[in-house]
């Protein structure tokens, strides 16, 4: 009997503990500081984020290198500078980007829908994905575009679209994104760290980029008429379609934290980037003797423009003193000593406020004075109704005010004027009469130079025009046959991962080396 009271007891007590256990399982279940689910404003920052860091990357290794910005001083294997660099350097910008596209396509999707409508988010993830599609299109060639981001829906083998039709659907997105973004519905300011929340700025910077995009593929032969027609609505028409108009429009990520990683907006630089290996390369004699021969205020260390000892490039002066360059191309065992380098964000001499390494101003998406100079060129070949010297001193203001704050971005202003004489004492001046190849090679010599620190662009752009002169038939240590890369080849895994559909895409595009012409480079 009591035997039986005593296993009567145990089986109450095991039944009322598993209830109780039961009863208020699932609320211990839940963790209290994880996020289930998620929406837009969270989204945005870290993405913006993510999506500039790879262009500030591959901009510092492989497009200063390429374009004679900075030389890796090395008589290894595989060095950029020379145009033989291994094909590994292919996966980085693929792997990086594609997965930011996805949280842009979320962006989109969550704010199309239920108690998260909102068309200023779906504006701003359609210009973003637009911004980073042409980036890897005019990296790769043909891409995943159309069945891009169905990982989800289980299409792992996305085919590649050909780049004509993924411009084509570029131009549609950014159409899109300037209606969206027309009817103004606010957005959090803290989730958007380009534009603190003025959707107005958002929808310049979209029809900017249309106009880099538009540019870019306009002198093929089936799109020439509708691209032109295009640039001139744009340019002629602010109402429908407003564009950037002063360095206040300029599309960038401040970077406005300290010097560690924890900070949510310190410059990649600070924390990827040791100090020592921040001011490693050297800089070309090509990229620094212009800027000294102008006496450029982003350069001089001049007062007001500079501290007295350093220019806002943060450009140190050569062993010994001096501003020296150094020759790029140049055959093994023959290199120049090395001169000038970037300041590094520890040099005492900068205390941190002129070193690029740590300045405020290098997460770049689009600048002004880009702008200014796609409108000069344009204004030059006749498609819009506008003088393109104008444009083009703009361009050189706002370039230069970009990074020199206190330098007029007003043409009409005395430090301007005198920019514009020492620009002339070097030949390097708007003249009437000049022949429409000159001046088109002094709109992209000044082009190149706003171009700087703007992911692949400056390499894009040369690809597209073959300016600024970069005279690469005297380089003896070139190799690739002393032809710039037109592309960078698919990654390796995607040969595996998605066979049918890269066999596919290299049959209709060419063979996959780094000298075949994507679709807007071929006559």
């Amino acid at each position: 009997m009591k035997k039986q009271l005593i296993t009567t007891c145990v089986i109450l007590l095991t039944l009322s503990t598993i209830y109780s256990c039961k009863k208020g399982f699932e609320k211990l279940n839940i963790d209290p500081i994880n996020i289930l689910h998620t929406t837009s404003d969270k989204l945005l920052a870290p993405a913006l984020q993510n999506s500039i860091w790879p262009g500030m990357s591959r901009n510092r290794s492989f497009t200063n290198e390429l374009m004679q910005v900075t030389v890796s001083q090395s008589d290894g294997e595989n060095t950029v500078f020379r145009y033989a660099f291994r094909a590994s350097q292919s996966d980085y910008l693929w792997n990086a980007w594609y997965v930011q596209l996805t949280n842009f396509r979320d962006i989109d999707s969550l704010s199309s829908r239920g108690d998260s409508l909102n068309t200023s988010y779906q504006g701003i993830a359609r210009i973003c994905e637009s911004w980073l599609f042409a980036n890897l299109t005019d990296t790769y060639g043909d891409i995943p575009y159309s069945e891009a981001l169905q990982g989800r829906q289980g299409n792992m083998q996305p085919v590649f679209d050909r780049q004509k039709d993924v411009y084509e659907g570029l131009f549609k997105k950014l159409e899109e994104a300037n209606d969206l973004l027309a009817q103004n519905q606010a957005i959090v300011a803290t989730s958007d760290p380009v534009y603190n929340g003025d959707v107005s700025k958002w929808r310049k910077l979209g029809n900017s980029l249309y106009l880099r995009l538009l540019l870019r593929v306009s002198k093929k032969a089936e799109v020439a008429q509708k691209c032109q027609d295009k640039i001139k609505e744009i340019a002629q028409n602010s109402g429908k379609y407003p564009i950037m108009t002063s360095n206040a429009d300029c599309a960038r990520v401040l970077w406005s934290g300290g010097v560690s990683s924890t900070d949510p907006y310190t410059s990649p630089y600070v924390y990827n980037v040791r100090v020592q290996d921040f001011r490693t390369p050297a800089i070309c004699s090509y990229f620094l003797d212009s800027l000294n021969a102008w006496s450029d205020p982003r350069f001089t260390s001049a007062k007001p423009y500079g501290s007295g000892s350093i220019g806002r490039l943060g450009i140190a002066q050569a062993s010994g003193g001096g501003w020296r360059g150094v020759r790029s191309g140049y055959e093994p065992g023959k290199a120049d000593p090395k001169g000038c380098y970037f300041q590094s964000y520890d040099d005492k001499s900068t205390g941190g406020v002129w070193s690029l390494q740590q300045n405020p101003n290098t997460g770049i998406i689009m600048q002004y004075a880009e702008v200014q100079f796609i409108l000069a060129e344009a204004a030059l070949k006749g498609w819009i109704g506008a003088n393109p010297k104008g444009h083009f001193y703009q361009g050189i203001a706002s370039a230069i005010n970009y990074w020199v704050p206190n330098f007029p971005e007003d043409t009409a202003a005395a430090d301007f004027k005198l920019h514009l004489e020492n620009l002339s004492n070097s030949s390097v001046i708007w003249n009437d009469t000049l022949s429409t190849a000159r001046k088109m090679e002094l709109i992209h010599g000044q082009k190149y130079y706003a171009l700087f620190l703007t992911d692949l662009q400056q390499w894009f752009e040369y690809r597209r025009t073959g300016y600024p002169n970069l005279h690469l038939e005297d380089l003896n240590g070139l190799q690739n046959g002393k032809v710039m890369p037109a592309r960078l080849v698919y990654p390796v895994y995607v040969q595996s991962a998605n066979p049918t559909n890269y066999k596919t895409a290299v049959a209709a595009q060419g063979v996959d080396q780094i000298n075949t012409n994507v679709w807007w480079q071929k006559p």
